[in-house]
Formats: C-alpha cells, sequence, structure tokens
C-alpha cells in the first residue's frame, strides 16, 4: 500500500493574516510533513460575523504575507464563490482534484473542534479529510473528553492518533492533536489597536502592515 502524500487546507478569516497564523503553518510542514500549506480565505462564514475587511483585502493580504514561502498556496475559491461557503463543500472539491493522489489534512483551531457539530455536514469531513487540530489563545487543550458534546466526543475518541505516520496511510479520518508554538496573537487584537492608533509591528508581516495602512482598513492609523 502506498503512502498518501500529506497537504495541508488552512481555512479562517485571515482579517488580518498574523505571524500567529504564519508560524502554526510553518511548523506544520514539518513537524507532520506536509508537501505544501493551502490558506483559503473565506469568503461569508456561516458562523461568525461578517469579517471587517472585504475578500478582495483579505486574499490580498494573504498573498502578501506568503509570498516568499514557496510551500505556501493562496487559493481563491471561497473568496470567489458568492453567497455562504462550507468548508465540506470546499473539501469535496478538492477531492475532486486530487483524486487518491493525496491525503488532506485541514487545520483547524481546538476551539473551533469543540464546537464542530455546529458546522454544515460536520460528519462528513472524517470522510473526506484528516483534521490537525492546534492550540490558539485561550485553548491549549480539549481538556477533559467528558465536557466535549457526546457526539464529538464519540468521534474524537475513535478518530484520535497519536502519531503522525498514522496520517499517510489512510485519506481520511484521523483527528491529531499538533503541538505548535502558540503565539499570543490574534486578528481581533490587531484591529483593536489599529482602531487605537497603536503600533501593530512585529505582530504580522510588514508587507501586510503597510498594506493595511494604505489601504485605511480596520479604521485606525499605523
Amino acid at each position: 500500500m502506498d503512502k498518501f502524500p500529506l497537504v495541508g487546507i488552512y481555512g479562517g478569516t485571515f482579517d488580518p493574516i498574523h505571524y500567529g497564523h504564519l508560524r502554526i503553518a510553518e511548523e506544520l510542514l514539518d513537524s507532520i510533513g506536509l508537501k505544501r500549506m493551502i490558506f483559503v480565505p473565506s469568503g461569508a462564514p456561516r458562523l461568525r460575523a461578517a469579517p471587517a475587511a472585504s475578500r478582495g483585502h483579505r486574499a490580498a493580504m494573504v498573498r502578501l504575507a506568503i509570498q516568499d514561502n514557496n510551500r505556501f498556496t493562496l487559493d481563491e475559491r471561497e473568496i470567489n464563490r458568492p453567497g455562504i461557503s462550507t468548508t465540506v463543500q470546499s473539501l469535496r472539491e478538492y477531492q475532486h482534484e486530487l483524486g487518491n493522489k493525496a491525503a488532506l489534512c485541514f487545520v483547524l483551531g481546538i476551539d473551533a473542534f469543540v464546537k464542530i457539530n455546529q458546522w454544515s455536514e460536520w460528519r462528513e469531513l472524517f470522510n473526506l479529510c484528516h483534521l490537525i487540530m492546534v492550540a490558539r489563545p485561550g485553548f491549549v487543550s480539549i481538556g477533559d473528553e467528558k465536557n466535549l458534546p457526546a457526539e464529538i466526543r464519540e468521534e474524537y475518541s475513535s478518530r484520535c492518533v497519536t502519531s503522525t505516520s498514522d496520517l499517510v496511510w489512510q485519506s481520511s479520518g484521523f483527528i491529531y492533536t499538533a503541538h505548535t508554538s502558540l503565539l499570543e496573537i490574534s486578528a481581533s487584537q490587531i484591529r483593536s489597536l489599529i482602531s487605537a492608533g497603536k503600533s501593530i509591528r512585529y505582530l504580522l508581516p510588514e508587507s501586510v502592515a503597510e498594506y493595511i495602512k494604505s489601504n485605511r482598513l480596520y479604521t485606525g492609523n499605523l
């Protein structure tokens, strides 16, 4: 049986993208052995407030942030898709495009995983990809499994693996918790700093900071 090359899918609003996102992606390339990481800015999220910056601005900021890393790519399918996008919809498209040539590894924060039963067709995720959980500020672990909703706990218990080597032998269906650096940076923090007229230096790439300033995003001055 041949091993599956692993391809990372990193979705999010990226409003704006920052070093917290980029550092997680960089570490996952090596720790999991990803061939590449695809950044997928969301269009109109179903379960959260509309992003502050437009679709075009958010895609442009991701493009600037990843331009020097040849293992990072930008995919604008959700940005260009009218209406609300769902993760399952995009993953189905990726699976159709890649066939059996790769295993998709969808990156999500622990804070998102503990509410994943609110996602559209959430159980279908396990037929389309592996889930790679990463820590987020305020969510460093899932804690006691008993506190998870029963339906999530059932999936987690049966699908959790502790070795990245398991991921390459199956095209989908596993849940793996990656241990990455936790940078205490959030997009909401950056937006608040900009709105207050404070510096955002060293929180995100300079090219992104310049783009924000040039386009007067987030109603503040850098």
